[in-house]
């Protein structure tokens, strides 16, 4: 029981740690176009980021996929930059890429590029646990996750409630303002 808890605590805190806020800024964009109305919906979006963290942190484990670590810290702010600029320029209008299911696919493909950030550092800890703590974290980094979306739909809420922002300019500020956040760490993970 005491590994399932280090683990699981290892995915809370994979989510959770300020000074590694991309994970934190890539589900303020996933969720900046969602009210708890849509819950269902975005729950499903989470689920599938943390299925494509969790299948490239497998790859990694076992040695099918390597990639360059600094290739892969320029591409994890790349993800959020793609889904905050997809957010401004859909904002207020019906999102049909959902409905054909390429929004759930690019998630899973972002979680992907999300887990190979942490896989290196996973694969030194996991001391043969194997699958078995793969999928305690993956419990983990999902728990962390809906935290997060909790506390951003509350604070959407809030905002669209009291402070009276119609849902598009929300997405707008918000996007805008990750957009702000995510340029220098882009600058200083540059490759080319």
């Amino acid at each position: 029981m005491s590994d399932f808890w280090l683990y699981f605590n290892l995915g809370l805190h994979h989510v959770l740690d300020w000074k590694a806020y991309d994970h934190i800024l890539f589900l303020i964009v996933l969720c900046a176009a969602y009210t708890f109305s849509s819950w269902k919906r975005l729950l499903l979006l989470v689920t599938m980021f943390t299925i494509g963290h969790t299948i490239s942190l497998l790859l990694a484990s076992y040695n099918v996929v390597t990639v360059s670590g600094k290739l892969i810290e320029f591409l994890i702010p790349v993800t959020i930059l793609v889904t905050a600029l997809f957010n401004l320029f859909t904002a207020g209008k019906e999102k049909k890429m959902e409905k054909m299911g390429i929004f759930y696919i690019v998630t899973i493909f972002f979680g992907l590029i999300h887990g190979l950030g942490f896989a290196s550092f996973f694969t030194a800890l996991d001391s043969g646990g194997g699958i078995l703590s793969l999928l305690e974290f993956a419990l983990g980094i999902e728990t962390a996750q809906i935290i997060v979306v909790i506390i951003i739909l509350i604070i959407a809420f809030i905002f669209q409630t009291i402070f009276r922002f119609n849902k598009r300019d929300w997405v707008l500020v918000v996007s805008s303002l990750v957009i702000g956040m995510i340029i220098p760490m882009l600058i200083n993970n540059w490759i080319f």
